[in-house]
């Protein structure tokens, strides 16, 4: 008989299952994060804004009190929105804030934007 002690012994006869185990746990888990990241992103609607003449290109937008950018610049660009509801504020000193509540779903979304100046 060897010096082996009976746990020594239980330890070596079960290092392959626990090994094997181990490796099924954690290609279990790679599979789960795979699919939790695929179904937690919402998917992303075009937003386009048209700025009239009259409108001042460096009128500030912001999406959700986040600022986005120059009008001119939006409006040449666009903006990528995530499903759901979004506030769109457009605001120059000088002029009436344009603000809308938009529901950005599938479809791209479109607006005419035109700020109109605050009279003397």
């Amino acid at each position: 008989m060897t010096n082996e002690s009976w746990l020594a012994a239980i330890v070596r006869r079960l290092t392959p299952y626990v090994a094997f185990l181990a490796a099924f746990v954690l290609a279990l888990l790679f599979v789960l994060s795979l699919t939790s990241c695929q179904t937690g992103e919402r998917p992303a609607v075009s937003l386009s804004l048209e700025r009239s003449a009259k409108s001042p290109s460096d009128a500030a937008v912001t999406i959700d009190e986040e600022y986005i950018g120059p009008l001119g610049y939006v409006a040449a660009r666009g903006v990528r929105l995530p499903a759901g509801k979004h506030r769109i504020t457009i605001e120059k000193h000088g002029y009436f804030p344009w603000d809308r509540l938009v529901e950005a779903g599938t479809a791209p979304v479109h607006f005419d934007v035109t700020l109109e100046p605050i009279p003397d």
